[in-house]
């Protein structure tokens, strides 16, 4: 009997449960003539008249009704085809009768709680025939997936934590198109706030933030950063560069070094991937912190943080999440992160992970602007106790490979200080602080950390205890002029992390606007050198608490578009923004001791370097 004979056939509910039923013991005992019609019912996919919708939205629900007659072995077939059926395809009746089909199969036996879980996460995607739904219908379809895991958990307590396996198994890979890996973490980031949320929720989030490493690591610099570029790198001021892409073009017969960038990240689908995917993260954030979740959120988000992106190497963008959510709530996210972060440097096991641990430090405390000055005076003062007690069990000199962590130490107090110096003397109670933390003990040790860490930096901070008359420090360096002293690369070893400063601009487009209202440019730091005198007498600590110590301009909201002078528009270079060594041997503009010299640090293999 064909397909159009059961067409014709007219049968009640009941007779037709019992039909199915009575057709699936058949199936067993080798009748498969009425199973075999109904697997072709269930199994059709082209557009369906109103006719065979019906038949196929009665057939599912006698299915629902017969599920106790299913045999995982002996009626392998229809149930492929219940399985393979996506809820895109459908109107919202077949939508209907399909998730209460799922619900019964789950609940009926434990060997098909996974087949039917994973059913529903296939369906967070849209087929790739249909990729081109419109909202209502992507509400229709996730509205019911997210329902229907919900009623299966309420019937199968171990429903969630089944679940987290296949939503971290199914994660689209990276080569995906980009609408499919962002519906897919969006659905993550429901379940992550759902009733499941504790369990499956958590490990998505992980998921989330393992998959941006996976982004970041793609996303490689060898192509445009080329050794003819290292020649100069450091005359380089980039938050002057604000000239549009299209206006950098030619530099005599070669094109420069900012069309080279821009046109690389103009089409590198990994990193537009990449903003598009944090900006998604952003948001839910932000949701999260306007409905009272951050902290909680912020904790799995922090131990996902120790685990990837802390342990990989030079991450250039995923840490922007840590920062944004700091952002949301400085007093508790902020300051957990922080104070994460020094107890690893200070206790953590594994000596490469220390020093990146400080590196992230260093580089947040000058670049988050919402961090309250006091509250990197007290980092600082652990970060030099730290230094402190380990150069007085020292009677080595100088040796950058035995004393790394101690001379990651040093670079990132005198980093920190680059940016953060100005508005801690204006506090009296923070510079006594400061002045009583014996950082020109440390740094005038015999293991000589300023002979070792990186020159701009070390003379940019000795500028800057010349021109405050603090501490008691050499005024210069008898290395001065080198692009960077062998010890420094000694130190930082094959990973270079004596370069590295994590949280320099964000080159993403879109992330941009996000971190820009709360960050903390060079240029602004800079600006206040001009103002010591106008600006003697005026400060208090109200003042400095409030805005920093620095003239910062008002960010833009969050979300809001770029601008044609956006930093990130100007340059790659601004990835990783360091002090400048000022030697003329380098040419370039000079403008000594005005402006935070910049360079690049790209994040590329140990090869490249």
């Amino acid at each position: 009997m064909g397909l159009s004979n059961m067409d014709e056939l007219s049968f009640t509910d009941s007779e037709l449960d019992n039909h199915v039923r009575n057709a699936l013991k058949d199936a067993i005992q080798g009748d498969c003539d009425f199973y075999n019609q109904l697997v072709a019912v269930i199994h059709r996919k082209e557009a369906l008249v109103t006719e065979e919708v019906a038949l196929l939205v009665t057939c599912l629900k006698a299915m629902t009704g017969a599920v106790s007659c299913v045999h995982i072995v002996h009626h392998r077939s229809l149930l492929a085809a219940i399985l393979s059926m996506s809820l895109w395809d459908y109107g919202t009746d077949v939508m209907d009768a399909l998730v209460e089909l799922l619900i019964s199969l789950a609940s009926s036996n434990g060997d098909y709680v996974d087949l039917c879980l994973e059913m529903l996460v296939m369906n967070f995607m849209p087929p790739p025939a249909h990729s081109a739904r419109g909202l209502s219908r992507k509400i229709q379809v996730l509205d019911r997936v997210h329902s229907t895991l919900e009623d299966i958990s309420n019937l199968v307590p171990l429903t969630p934590l089944r679940l987290q396996k296949i939503v971290r198994d199914k994660m689209p890979h990276i080569y995906m198109k980009e609408h499919v890996i962002m519906i897919y973490a969006e659905n993550i980031l429901r379940l992550e706030s759902g009733v499941m949320g504790e369990l499956v929720g958590s490990t998505g989030l992980v998921a989330l933030m393992d998959k941006l490493i996976e982004f970041d690591v793609e996303i490689s610099w060898e192509d445009i950063v080329q050794d003819d570029f290292h020649k100069d790198m450091f005359d380089i001021e980039l938050e002057d560069l604000e000239n549009p892409v299209d206006d950098i073009v030619q530099d005599g017969d070669e094109l420069t070094r900012d069309a080279l960038i821009q046109r690389f990240l103009s089409s590198n689908l990994s990193a537009q991937k990449l903003d598009s995917l944090m900006v998604l993260i952003f948001e839910y954030l932000k949701s999260c912190s306007e409905g009272g979740r951050l902290v909680q959120v912020f904790e799995t988000l922090l131990q996902s943080f120790q685990k990837t992106t802390l342990t990989a190497y030079k991450s250039k963008f995923a840490q922007f999440i840590m920062f944004y959510a700091c952002s949301l709530d400085p007093d508790n996210c902020g300051k957990m992160f922080a104070n994460a972060l020094i107890d690893i440097y200070v206790s953590g096991l594994n000596p490469v992970w220390r020093m990146s641990a400080v590196a992230y430090l260093a580089s947040y405390l000058a670049r988050a602007k919402f961090i309250p000055i006091s509250f990197v005076a007290a980092m600082l003062e652990r970060m030099v106790s730290c230094c402190f007690l380990y150069c007085e069990n020292q009677d080595d000199n100088i040796n950058p490979k035995a004393h790394k962590l101690f001379y990651a130490g040093c670079q990132a107090i005198m980093y920190v200080l680059c940016f953060r110096l100005k508005q801690l003397l204006v506090i009296p109670r923070l510079k006594s602080q400061l002045l009583l933390m014996r950082i020109d003990d440390v740094l005038k040790h015999h293991l000589s950390p300023l002979q070792v860490c990186l020159l701009s930096i070390v003379e940019e901070f000795l500028r800057l205890v010349k021109e405050n008359g603090i501490f008691s420090l050499p005024e210069t360096l008898v290395e001065h002029g080198l692009l960077e002293s062998e010890r420094s690369r000694i130190f930082g070893g094959i990973e270079r992390l004596d370069m590295f400063f994590p949280f320099d601009p964000c080159l993403l487009r879109k992330c941009d606007s996000y971190i820009r209202p709360n960050y903390v440019y060079w240029s602004m730091v800079r600006s206040t050198y001009y103002e010591d005198e106008e600006a003697e007498g005026t400060s208090d600590e109200d003042v400095a608490e409030g805005d920093n110590g620095m003239n910062i301009p008002d960010g833009r909201s969050h979300g809001e578009g770029d601008s044609d002078g956006d930093e990130i528009d100007s340059s790659l270079d601004k990835m990783s923004i360091t002090p400048r060594d000022s030697s003329h041997k380098f040419g370039g503009r000079m403008r000594r001791f005005t402006q935070m010299p910049s360079k690049i640090r790209p994040s590329t293999s140990p090869e490249s370097l």
